[in-house]
């Protein structure tokens, strides 16, 4: 699934915007997942899972940090995020579905915070870059 340059700048423009609030976003991406898809909880039995937790907001960061990882290296998510794919895959053993759940609940939260620049464009091009990301992280299950 390759990007097309109008898509790849579409991720990075708003990319710049969302960064300047990854943390938050990355959490509150996390909240959405655990309450509208409870059975994800599950990977994190020793995580407290309340809204706003030093924990939920430390591993959203972890997430943001790894999308921040694919725009930067949009060319070549699969090699930036070669070792996360194999954590996940190998030591984590996540549910590959899962990273497409966690992609729609940061879709929504990119777009909750920026609905200006969330245009139908921007949502397709962002909706095609967390897809890539989700198809990276599961290449290894196969």
């Amino acid at each position: 699934m390759t990007l097309t340059q109008a898509e790849k700048a579409a991720v990075v423009t708003v990319w710049a915007k969302v960064a300047t609030q990854a943390d938050a976003i990355g959490a509150e991406s996390l909240e959405r997942l655990f309450f509208s898809y409870p059975q994800t909880k599950t990977y994190f039995p020793h995580f407290d899972l309340s809204q706003g937790s030093a924990q939920l907001r430390g591993h959203g960061s972890k997430v943001m940090s790894a999308i921040g990882e694919a725009v930067k290296n949009i060319d070549d998510i699969r090699k930036a995020l070669a070792r996360l794919s194999e954590l996940h895959a190998y030591i984590l053993r996540v549910d590959p579905v899962n990273f497409k759940l966690l992609s729609h609940c940061i879709l929504c939260s990119v777009a909750a915070h920026y609905p200006s620049d969330f245009t139908p464009e921007v949502h397709a091009a962002w909706d095609k870059f967390l897809s890539s990301i989700s198809s990276v992280l599961t290449e290894k299950y196969r």
